[in-house]
This record gives structure tokens, C-alpha cells and sequence, in this order.
């Protein structure tokens, strides 16, 4: 899947975040348990959702701003620090658990995908962020260890 000058992640970590949540929202049709009422949770979904498009956006302008890829599957060409990135390593990543939650709420099948989230998260850490940190490490060598010891990995 990957190139030579490329991170080498496991798999695309929007596929990593759509399996849990499909396979939560299956598992909430055989098991349904709401926790909210219906409309409370429909429009609760409505506010990690906006923060999850808001945080995606913006980090997307960053690194395109810095004309790097914002595909794993492509080399990178600078780091960025800016925007979103300034407060997390992994804002893409933060969106998409945001996301995940407000699909969650919106479907109002919660605890489901909480209980799949769990376990994407660690195939998101071990499969897809330890690759990237590696290669951002050999690509960008002691300015990506600064900005690690001044940038938090979430947030």
C-alpha cells in the first residue's frame, strides 16, 4: 500500500473509523439500548459533528497552505504547525473521532459505537500514528522532535 517515501500505515484511517461505526450501528440495530430520547440525541450529534467538519477544514487548508500531502500515502513535504496542528499532532484524527461520536448520537446508538471506537483507536495508535511519527522522525528529523515535545499528540 505504501511507497518508499511514505509513511506505511495500516489501512486509511477514515476506513478504520467507518468500519467501527458501521459495525456499532449494526450491533445497536441487533442490541438497541438508546440512551438519549431520539430528538435530544439526533440534535446532540449536530454539535461534535460541526466541530468535527470545523477541525477537518481547517487543518485541510493547513496542509494544503503548506503544499504537503494530507494522504498517508503520499510524501510528505513539510510539517506542519500552524492552525489546528498547533494544539494537536493528529487534528485529522481528533475529527474523525468527533465525527464518530455525532454519527453515534445522530443514529442514537451510542454506546455501540463507543464500545468499536475503543479498539479503532488502538489500530489508529499502533497501525497508522506510530508509522507516521516514524517516518515524520526520519523525514523531518530534529524539528519534528521539537515539535513533539511542544504539541500534544491529541489535544
Amino acid at each position: 500500500m505504501a511507497g518508499p517515501d511514505t509513511a506505511g500505515v495500516l489501512a486509511p484511517p477514515p476506513a478504520i473509523f467507518a468500519t467501527a461505526f458501521v459495525a456499532g450501528w449494526l450491533l445497536g440495530r441487533v442490541l438497541p439500548w438508546p440512551i438519549l430520547p431520539a430528538a435530544i440525541a439526533f440534535w446532540a450529534g449536530f454539535v461534535p459533528g460541526i466541530a468535527a467538519l470545523a477541525i477537518a477544514v481547517a487543518a485541510w487548508r493547513e496542509m494544503r497552505r503548506a503544499r504537503t500531502a494530507v494522504s498517508p500515502y503520499t510524501p510528505s513535504t513539510a510539517l506542519v504547525r500552524t492552525g489546528p496542528f498547533a494544539y494537536s499532532r493528529n487534528p485529522l484524527y481528533v475529527a474523525l473521532i468527533l465525527l464518530s461520536l455525532g454519527l453515534s448520537l445522530l443514529v442514537n446508538t451510542l454506546w455501540c459505537v463507543l464500545l468499536l471506537l475503543l479498539p479503532a483507536m488502538v489500530v489508529l495508535r499502533r497501525g497508522v500514528i506510530a508509522r507516521e511519527e516514524a517516518y515524520l522522525q526520519r523525514c523531518f528529523g530534529e524539528d519534528y522532535r521539537l515539535y513533539c515535545a511542544t504539541t500534544r499528540r491529541w489535544l
